[in-house]
């Protein structure tokens, strides 16, 4: 327990750092005044004022804020602070300050993904055959157990997944295949057949195969810095499509709600990450990161994503929403989060305590 609880601080200090030093720094760079830097809500604990801005370490460690000189529309500024205020601002400004929060957590994540790259390298599933399916089109052609594939139609292929994408985008047509056994170079004409498979959500798609599992082999490919740069950015990008995709899926309903977890599952995850070793919880800090970035960017008032929107609308009308608009609007996003929270808690305690 002492352990998950830990991780969970480590975790949760990191993402929250990074992503109000975001808005933090994009804000002092346009000239905005920030009164207040916190990690964490709610009571004070220890902090240093430096100029006009208090560091603070707060008591509730479930988040953090930056508070902005004229952050509130219709806040009361002191005259000689109008330069430092944030609503006096042009909107595209606003916009970036607001942004850099989410930004910020995507760049962790590429920042960390290039750090493992680079001294790691990448895992590479070698194309070779671990078993042929009977009477599939790899059997009737003659591929056997061992075979590694080194092109299809003349493209070279060096793992897996690159046989795997030439397979699929084929539509059937017959593949010349061309495979290294024992000392021997093998020519062969395969056409792939159509198979009903499952994705990673259950969903049934079709695909085209010729037959083959994979024989588990592979190995470790070093990169330079411009390809675990390049990696980085792949993988934080894939990561992110995966997190649209599954909320899209939760709002229709095609995921169940059971999935989602709050506070306590990434505590007992990042608990479970930390005694598999440091490097598997640094690669959770990247994940949980780039989730924190894409949720925060969900068009919902209170969050990043809704001041976006009224800023987006803002700078389409040429005046900002009415007062009235955002709090009502404020009012209905901070009624979401709440049933967010009770549902994540809800499916956490039961999880935990009751699975």
């Amino acid at each position: 327990m002492s352990t998950s609880i830990l991780a969970f601080i480590v975790v949760l200090g990191v993402l929250i750092f990074f992503h109000e030093f975001g808005h933090f720094l994009v804000a002092r760079l346009f000239g905005v005044g920030v009164d207040k830097f916190s990690l964490g809500f709610g009571p004070r604990l220890i902090g240093k004022k430096i100029g006009i801005t208090d560091y603070r370490l707060s008591a509730i460690p479930l988040g953090g804020y930056v508070k902005m000189v004229g952050e509130e529309p219709d806040a009361q500024i002191d005259p000689s602070d109008l330069p430092l205020s944030f609503t006096h601002k042009h909107v595209a400004k606003r916009i970036l300050i607001v942004a850099a929060g989410p930004f910020f957590n995507l760049l962790l994540a590429v920042i960390i993904f290039f750090g493992i790259f680079l001294i790691s390298g990448t895992f590479v599933l070698q194309p070779s055959v671990g078993s042929v399916k009977a009477g599939s089109p790899a059997e009737v052609a003659g591929l056997q157990k061992g075979d590694l594939i080194v092109a299809i139609d003349g493209t070279k292929v060096s793992s897996w997944d690159e046989m795997a994408e030439l397979i699929g985008a084929s539509n059937g047509k017959a593949l010349a295949v061309t495979v290294r056994r024992e000392e021997s170079q093998l020519d062969f004409s395969i056409p792939p057949e159509r198979v009903t498979t499952q994705n990673l959500f259950g969903e049934d798609i079709q695909r085209y195969v010729i037959g083959i599992t994979a024989s588990g082999e592979a190995y470790t490919m070093d990169l330079n810095s411009f390809q675990a740069l390049a990696e980085s950015l792949i993988q934080t990008y894939n990561v992110a499509e995966l997190m649209v995709v599954i909320i899209a899926k939760l709002i229709t309903g095609d995921i169940s709600t059971d999935t989602i977890g709050g506070p306590l599952m990434i505590a007992q995850m990042a608990g479970d990450q930390a005694k598999a070793g440091a490097s598997n919880l640094i690669f959770f800090i990247a994940l949980i990161s780039i989730n924190l970035a894409i949720i925060n960017l969900l068009p919902i008032p209170v969050l990043d994503g809704g001041h976006l929107l009224f800023f987006a609308i803002e700078a389409v009308k040429g005046r900002p929403v009415s007062l009235k608009v955002r709090e009502v609007a404020q009012q209905i996003g901070l009624f979401i989060l709440l049933l967010l929270m009770i549902l994540v808690f809800y499916n956490d305690i039961t999880r935990i305590f009751f699975s």
